[in-house]
């Protein structure tokens, strides 16, 4: 048995029980996967993240669901460059993570407490019948605005515009409806994409946008803040002409009792985007020793 530091880091928040959680497991980048997802299981959370040294990069990422390795994700960066800075293992400024989606420049704020992550430059994939995209999500064809379309700056995710705050409070996923639309897309049943629900407008008044990523078993029922899917929400977003601005605030989470926020910012013409800054706060809730 071997003992671990640990840290809990609420994500995208400033203070405790806000955003979205993640337990980031330091000098952890050798346990194996079956480990890995044992733990993700055992927190309850969406995601949980094991650091350690790279050879090309200032830390090594992995990203872990409780069901499979996933190549990057927002909220766990956040997260864990808070926790490898309070671990001593990193100092302030520019940094690099290698990650399963490549490098990934992030900044760490002078006070430890702001991390600002360059997602990659979108990639737009098919657009999604809207009647697939409604009947996965529980909703009429009208909410839906415009066509959803597969979109990663990292992680792919199915971007689905949403009439009006009301709507997205509706949503609910039906799992059967939600394979024929990852059918239509040629998924091969391993890797579901999730549709992330996005409206424009705030769930206050300082938000530009507000957004729900529902799950299926064995994670959570729905996903507090996504940050990676952020990224792709803001590429459509700005790419599609429906946002006037490449730099504003989304919100997530509210819904849920965990308010979370993001600064964003899409680098690039809207026909040229060259990435994304997705920037968030965090807040450390606990610290811990794992025995595993």
């Amino acid at each position: 048995m071997t003992d671990f530091a640990a840290h809990w880091v609420d994500a995208f928040t400033d203070r405790p029980f806000g955003g979205n959680g993640c337990t980031v497991v330091h000098d952890a980048a050798h346990l194996d996967d079956a480990t890995c997802m044992a733990l993700v299981r055992e927190t309850s959370l969406v995601e949980c993240t094991f650091l350690g040294p790279s050879d090309i990069a200032d830390l090594r990422v992995h990203y872990f669901l409780a069901s499979r390795e996933i190549p990057f994700a927002g909220h766990p960066t956040v997260a864990s460059v808070i926790a490898a800075y309070a671990a001593g293992s990193i100092a302030p400024g520019d940094l690099t993570l290698e990650t399963g989606a490549g490098l990934i420049p992030v900044h760490l704020s002078a006070d430890g407490t702001r991390v600002t992550m360059r997602q990659n430059a979108p990639k737009f994939g098919p657009v999604v019948d809207i009647s697939l995209a409604a009947a996965a999500i529980g909703l009429r064809e009208a909410d839906i605005i415009a066509e959803p379309q597969l979109v990663s700056t990292g992680l792919p995710f199915i971007i689905v515009p949403l009439c009006d705050r009301v709507a997205l409070g509706c949503a609910r996923l039906n799992a059967g409806a939600l394979a024929l639309m990852n059918d239509s897309l040629g998924a091969d049943g391993t890797d579901v994409m999730e549709p992330f629900l996005t409206t424009l407008g705030g769930y206050t008044n300082a938000g530009d946008t507000f957004s729900r990523l529902l799950l299926l078993p064995p994670s959570p029922p729905e996903d507090p803040f996504t940050g990676s899917a952020t990224g792709a929400m803001a590429s459509y977003l700005w790419h599609h002409g429906l946002i006037n601005s490449p730099e504003f605030s989304a919100e997530q989470g509210h819904m849920l009792g965990r308010p979370g926020t993001a600064d964003v910012r899409v680098i690039g013409a809207r026909d040229a985007i060259k990435g994304v800054e997705v920037s968030g706060q965090g807040h450390i809730l606990m610290s811990a020793t794992l025995h595993l």
